[in-house]
């Protein structure tokens, strides 16, 4: 999946390509928007707290590098324990799901507090009152939304999709 974002200039226009994204097969749960406060989106699929933190990326990453430091350090016991007859890939095994356990947790409760990077870059933007449009599709479909959402509005400026990254690479 791909995100695509969109800038738009006003309440209507959001209105009317959300309903264009809907009826070209793109599920209401894959369009996020997000506006400064005061501006009401009723009836628009609203930006949830996935979407405005830094969450998913801290948790990917968390899970990354707890898992690394979890299997070196089982690789670290298992030499030790070496003359006790412990089975090292079980020690192994143990402390990469408590390094996977323990680095998601932390990271996760930092990525909480943290705003999405991606989203920061519109901040002023929204901030001066345009909308923004989070669009995610499969990157397939980049070229087709993005030709149909710009087409009939030339309010609308799309601004790029974020890079396909694998979750847990």
């Amino acid at each position: 999946m791909k995100r695509l974002y969109f800038l738009i200039q006003d309440i209507e226009d959001t209105k009317r390509v959300v309903n264009e994204l809907l009826l070209s097969h793109v599920e209401e749960r894959h369009i996020h928007v997000m506006a400064k406060e005061g501006i009401v989106l009723e009836g628009l699929p609203v930006a949830g707290f996935l979407e405005k933190s830094d969450f998913i990326p801290s948790l990917e990453k968390g899970v990354v590098i707890g898992g690394s430091v979890g299997i070196i350090a089982g690789i670290i016991a298992s030499h030790f324990m070496a003359d006790t007859g412990i089975i090292a890939g079980g020690a192994i095994l143990v402390t990469a799901l408590a390094g996977v356990g323990i680095g998601s947790w932390a990271s996760s409760m930092i990525g909480v507090g943290v705003p999405n990077t991606q989203v920061k870059k519109f901040e002023e933007a929204v901030n001066q009152g345009n909308i923004l449009m989070m669009v995610d599709i499969p990157a397939k479909d980049v070229e087709r939304v993005t030709h149909l959402v710009g087409k009939d509005h030339p309010k609308v400026k799309a601004h790029g999709a974020e890079p396909a990254v694998p979750c847990f690479p």
